[in-house]
């Protein structure tokens, strides 16, 4: 476990998946965490209850991504909730995909919605923190395997694509306040985006057979990785992606 007493941190999309993951993965090392909803309440509610439970604090806030309005009462909420605090840690993990959103099928609305939450929102969030935040804190963004690899869901790439030039931009400016920013990129993993993963059995092992460490990805395992860039060992690693995908397709898997 990383040590992360005395920190406080907000984790967008927090009450499920892999945001849920980071938030608990969070609060275990010691910090105060913000877990941040879209529309869910009960699942935040959860969520906090299960780190209450654990011996860690939270509190939940709420604000749909893709309206402006909600990023004030986000922020009036952070800043109630940490009662005078600064802010050290920001996970953008919040996210949509949209399946319909293809070469074919992709519409102006649904691109404009797709960039508005994964896009829009981490730039004007991350602004917004950045005045909460102390100097020497941490900022981790959320990407996915399909900046590199290829995907009918070409404008749901599209937008993690421009999160990953995001993370590289945004060090090089908040790096004199020793504000370091990285991106962590999950490759196939358990997530509401990939259901088949536990209802498609025979899919699941053609994930596994394509995976070095033969199988898919866990919540928890992207959240360790956070957790590592959240803390004082990666003071020196700023403007980075870590493709955290098990190995995924590395090469032909099995005996040689």
């Amino acid at each position: 476990m990383t040590n992360l007493a005395g920190k406080t941190a907000l984790v967008t999309g927090a009450s499920r998946g892999i945001g849920r993951a980071i938030a608990e993965r969070l609060a275990a090392d010691g910090a105060l965490v913000a877990v941040h909803y879209g529309a869910n309440e009960a699942a935040a509610k959860e969520v906090v209850g299960a780190i209450h439970g654990a011996g860690g604090e939270a509190f939940a806030v709420r604000a749909e991504l893709g309206l402006d309005a909600d990023f004030d009462r986000l922020f009036a909420d952070v800043a109630a909730g940490l009662a005078g605090r600064r802010l050290d840690i920001l996970v953008n993990n919040a996210a949509i995909i949209d399946r319909s959103a293809t070469i074919d099928q992709a519409t102006p609305g649904s691109f404009d919605r797709l960039f508005a939450v994964n896009v829009r929102a981490p730039l004007f969030i991350t602004q917004r923190a950045l005045l909460l935040m102390s100097d020497g804190g941490r900022i981790i963004n959320i990407s996915s395997g399909v900046t590199w690899f290829a995907t009918p869901d070409i404008v749901y790439g599209m937008t993690k694509g421009a999160l990953n030039v995001f993370t590289r931009s945004l060090a090089n400016s908040v790096g004199p306040r020793g504000i370091t920013v990285n991106t962590v990129s999950p490759g196939i993993t358990e997530t509401d985006m990939n259901t088949f993963l536990q209802t498609d059995r025979e899919a699941a092992k053609g994930v596994a057979s394509m995976t070095a460490l033969g199988r898919h990805g866990r919540p928890a395992d992207i959240a360790d990785a956070v957790a590592f860039f959240a803390s004082d060992d990666a003071r020196w690693v700023t403007g980075q992606t870590l493709e955290v995908n098990g190995g995924l397709w590395l090469g032909p898997t099995g005996k040689r």
